[in-house]
């Protein structure tokens, strides 16, 4: 690294930077804990990439000074605010709303015994065709990129603190891409410890009134993310 990337020091000191913001949890924390306890572990996969790769969106756009004339731009920098707020909020209020269809779901699965007659169409089967999912939207890579793509604080990882560890006298875009590694490498270790620890209690999770309660904290938790996100400053 030590050639045309960053300096093996500057990069521990971003690590040691960054920790604490991987650690609080985000929109990505929240999108793990709900796909793992629904799929398992292996959803996990698909989340991370996803993660990663809005990162590298981010580091690419910082080094093509994108981002910079974003967040110099006070309106361009509120509508990616906005963008990024308003999907936290939407797949929240999606999220609860599959919480909320589930419960009568298993209600009815529970009544269609011998003798009751076929049970009633789920709530969701009823909806109109535009108000269901698009086929890809749902998949945690999906959600997860966007989820990561659209939050203007990881935009400002790369516009604030990237340049505190990046060596005047060095191509700048390799040692941005080796920040930018660095900084998937670790979202990967702690998304991979998560869901390690939310896959071993996926048995529980995946109880019917459990399940419902963890897709609502979940919803709660992109909701307050999206709207504290809209109303930032």
């Amino acid at each position: 690294m030590s050639g045309a990337g960053a300096d093996p020091y500057a990069v521990a000191g971003f690590l040691a930077a960054l920790l604490p913001l991987v650690a609080t949890p985000g929109a990505s924390f929240a999108l793990l804990v709900r796909h793992v306890s629904e799929g398992g572990r292996r959803r996990a996969v698909p989340l991370a990439l996803g993660t990663v790769t809005g990162l590298y969106v981010h580091a690419g756009l910082a080094v093509a000074g994108l981002s910079a004339l974003v967040t110099s731009s006070g309106r361009a920098f509120a509508a990616v605010r906005l963008a990024g707020a308003c999907y936290l909020v939407g797949l929240g209020l999606w999220t609860w709303y599959g919480a909320t269809c589930a419960a009568p779901a298993t209600g009815s699965a529970r009544a269609s015994a011998p003798g009751r007659g076929p049970a009633p169409a789920p709530a969701r089967s009823r909806l109109p065709r535009l108000l269901r999912p698009v086929r890809g939207g749902n998949s945690p890579y999906v959600q997860a990129l966007l989820g990561n793509v659209l939050n203007p604080k990881a935009a400002s990882i790369y516009l604030t603190l990237v340049p505190q560890f990046v060596a005047p006298g060095r191509p700048l875009a390799g040692q941005v891409l080796v920040l930018a590694s660095a900084h998937a490498a670790l979202m990967v270790a702690w998304l991979g410890l998560w869901a390690g620890l939310v896959g071993r209690a996926a048995a529980l999770l995946r109880r019917p009134r459990a399940k419902a309660a963890l897709a609502r904290g979940t919803a709660a938790v992109l909701i307050t993310l999206g709207l504290r996100t809209a109303a930032a400053p």
